[in-house]
């Protein structure tokens, strides 16, 4: 009966700075605070560091690793551990301040479905000098912009409104409706993708009968 009511529950110990490291590592470290003698604390310090690294064995002797140890050394202290740092002592302010937040590029295309490489294609393919390679690219750039109309539509599209978007997208520099270009037609897309979804399927049927044949039946 004794034994139940002296059981100590995680809610009612304090709280781990760092839980990666365990209670025990937080007991060492609030320990190496309470010690009054500054030699003392150091050797403690050091001893710990050492344990640290041990859990990372392959990397415990790197300058950049061992520096973090010692942050969250630090860290796990709340600051208050007074010892001789090998490394300048981050402040608190300093790990604890927030990072700028990341500036995202805001894209908002008028044809979504086409995506934003498509764009960059385009402006790329401008850039180039007018002649074989160039049209090739122009060709390609309009079938794949065919192709991701048709998985968005899931129909067909008529190569004209694929010519207007193109147009449209390069700003009047790309114009293949009127040399009289022709795409890989519709149904040669539809009959790609619905190939490539029978494979899939029945790659995934074969990799299901392989995975119960191994199965003990009883």
């Amino acid at each position: 009966m004794n034994l139940v009511e002296n059981l100590e529950y995680n809610t009612e110990r304090p709280h781990l700075i760092i839980p990666e490291y365990g209670r025990h590592f937080q007991k060492m470290v609030d320990h190496a605070v309470s010690i009054e003698d500054k030699e003392e604390r150091n050797k403690v310090a050091k001893a710990i560091i050492s344990v640290m690294g041990n859990l990372q064995p392959h990397l415990r002797d790197v300058p950049d690793f061992q520096h973090k140890l010692w942050d969250q050394l630090f860290i796990m202290s709340d600051f208050k551990l007074d010892v001789d740092s090998p490394f300048p002592i981050t402040s608190k302010e300093v790990l604890q301040k927030r990072p700028e937040a990341l500036e995202y590029p805001q894209n908002f295309p008028k044809y979504r479905f086409y995506g934003n490489n498509i764009k960059r294609m385009i402006d790329v393919a401008v850039k180039w000098e007018k002649g074989d390679l160039r049209d090739g690219l122009e060709y390609a750039i309009a079938n794949h912009m065919k192709k991701c109309y048709l998985n968005w539509n899931k129909d067909t599209v008529e190569d004209s409104a694929i010519f207007a978007h193109l147009k449209e997208l390069s700003n009047g520099e790309i114009d293949l409706g009127q040399d009289g270009a022709t795409l890989t037609e519709s149904n040669q897309f539809l009959k790609n993708r619905v190939q490539k979804s029978n494979r899939s399927n029945s790659h995934n049927k074969k990799n299901q009968r392989n995975h119960n044949r191994g199965k003990k039946r009883y």
